[in-house]
């Protein structure tokens, strides 16, 4: 029983320190537009060598 003293405050900490984690993400605008990323990267966008002639 002795470790409750000890296990309790720490997991009270560690789900204070992941909701701040995730705090920050929202409100740094981490998730904003989640699916322009996804567009970019099948975009096709390198250019073609011109034909040889």
């Amino acid at each position: 029983m002795d470790v409750l003293y000890l296990l309790v405050p720490l997991s009270v900490i560690l789900v204070f320190a992941v909701g701040a984690v995730f705090w920050w993400a929202l409100s740094s605008r981490q998730f904003d537009d989640l699916d322009e990323v996804s567009e970019r990267l099948l975009a096709d966008d390198d250019e073609k060598p011109p034909p040889a002639a």
